[in-house]
């Protein structure tokens, strides 16, 4: 089948539909508009949390695949569509219908090239050891990243411990261990041979969930980087060992089946994480059936958040320089705003906590996924100042993606004093990817090195 594609990046404003593609690729006809057009219309305008992904198995949301049910995406929609023009937020990544299918860049992607900012993220902050990026077509290329991220999810899920549920069993020996099987008895054993035909229902390991992270196993044991994948440390080494061993009854040729019986989520209050490893292995095992639209009027894909990666992927940084990260879509690690728990239950009953993105002692930093080169917006700054009032913090700043290099900005706050700070992150670097990841790394300690230094230097002096 042949797909038609619409390439456009994140953040974009209003962009007719017939100008979705890459700059040396030619505009769409008015033909190839109209044909693309219902497709895209059951995309656009919609909340992702009314996307029900549950029955939208094929589509993957991150962060929403994590657990986290913030109201920021879950209010957001994928695509804005009005007039046959199209526009853009903070999602990246590829989403389809049937033969449409709609790529969306990182706007920090440099033409027809490799997005190598969304995949520098990735590889970070799902700890993925990317060998290399040299497919042409980006859902190949983020179906490769499923590969690679299938062991974050693997460990999460067998950290809870391997799956296990009750099972039904058939027998035929001399052993009866559960109801007789009258029909298969007559069937098996006529003339009487000593044995008997029954089944048992036993709580076992072996099921059809194990099963299927089995054949994921197998499946990506047969890619060209498998081996890699599934040996990169050894707790993943592990991991797979405990899998292999708890599925003796596995069979290369029953793959569709054990795929058909995991088609409803598992829903279980204390293996939670198997749910998404669960998406993740159908995923990964429906490649062929998603890739060439064999399933109609399904939503197909793999979306990210921007804000979200880009705030997870700054965490990979700060945390090694003692910064926290709050839990903020998940309500944990908060900072009261009051002093007294009255004060906080008259102004909020649900008792007001701040969520500043990282603090450390006297620092706060909000993580934005937004050009300030031009300057910080009033919302954002009042916030950061809250938190840099409340926490006693003397300094603030927000980290923001930069197309070159950024002179950090210091600015000095009236009333109380305090300095907040621009950082500007360059994202944006020549070469391949083996040379973009050095440049980012040496980006990332000079953004290291001036917030230790700005935290040492301008604390505020107490009278």
């Amino acid at each position: 089948m042949q797909m038609n594609k619409l390439k456009i990046t994140d953040n974009r404003d209003w962009t007719e539909i017939a100008k979705c593609v890459l700059d040396n690729e030619q505009p769409l006809t008015n033909e190839e508009v109209e044909a693309i057009k219902p497709n895209v219309e059951r995309i656009a305008n919609i909340k992702i949390a009314n996307l029900k992904l549950d029955d939208n198995l094929n589509l993957l949301v991150f962060p929403q695949a994590l657990g986290y049910y913030g109201d920021e995406i879950g209010e957001g929609v994928i695509i804005s569509l009005s007039d046959n023009k199209i526009r853009t937020n903070n999602i990246m990544g590829f989403v389809g219908v049937n033969d449409t299918q709609i790529d969306i860049r990182s706007r920090f992607a440099k033409g027809v090239g490799e997005d190598y900012f969304l995949h520098y993220m990735l590889q970070k902050v799902f700890s993925i050891n990317l060998f290399k990026i040299e497919h042409t077509t980006s859902n190949e290329q983020i179906f490769d990243f499923l590969l690679y991220m299938f062991p974050y999810f693997l460990k999460k899920a067998v950290a809870q411990g391997v799956f296990k549920k009750y099972r039904r069993f058939e027998y035929n020996d001399a052993n009866i261990r559960g109801p007789i099987d009258v029909s298969r008895h007559i069937r098996q054993n006529i003339p009487f041979c000593g044995t008997v035909a029954y089944s048992t229902r036993e709580h076992t390991y072996d099921n059809e969930l194990t099963q299927l992270v089995r054949h994921t196993i197998e499946y990506i044991r047969t890619k060209e980087q498998g081996a890699a994948i599934l040996n990169n440390d050894t707790e993943t080494k592990n991991c797979v060992g405990q899998i292999v061993q708890a599925t003796p009854s596995y069979n290369v040729r029953e793959r569709q089946r054990v795929i058909n019986r995991n088609l409803r989520p598992v829903r279980h209050p204390y293996f939670s994480a198997y749910t998404e490893l669960q998406k993740i292995c159908l995923q990964i095992l429906r490649h062929e059936s998603i890739k060439y639209g064999q399933e109609k009027d399904k939503i197909y894909g793999i979306l990210f958040d921007g804000a979200w990666l880009w705030e997870e992927y700054l965490n990979t940084i700060l945390k090694k320089e003692g910064f926290k990260h709050p839990k903020n879509k998940e309500s944990r690690g908060g900072i009261k705003m009051f002093a007294k728990p009255e004060d906080e239950d008259f102004f909020d009953r649900n008792s007001r906590r701040l969520y500043p993105d990282f603090w450390k002692d006297n620092y706060i930093i909000d993580a934005k996924y937004k050009r300030l080169e031009k300057g910080v917006g009033r919302e954002d700054l009042y916030q950061v100042v809250t938190y840099m009032h409340c926490m006693k913090a003397d300094n603030g700043g927000f980290m923001y993606p930069s197309d070159t290099a950024q002179k950090i900005e210091r600015y000095t706050l009236a009333g109380l004093g305090g300095t907040m700070r621009l950082y500007g992150v360059k994202v944006q670097h020549e070469g391949d990817f083996k040379g973009y990841a050095e440049a980012m790394r040496e980006e990332e300690e000079r953004i290291k090195k001036a917030v230790v230094e700005n935290s040492i230097k301008n604390l505020r002096q107490s009278v």
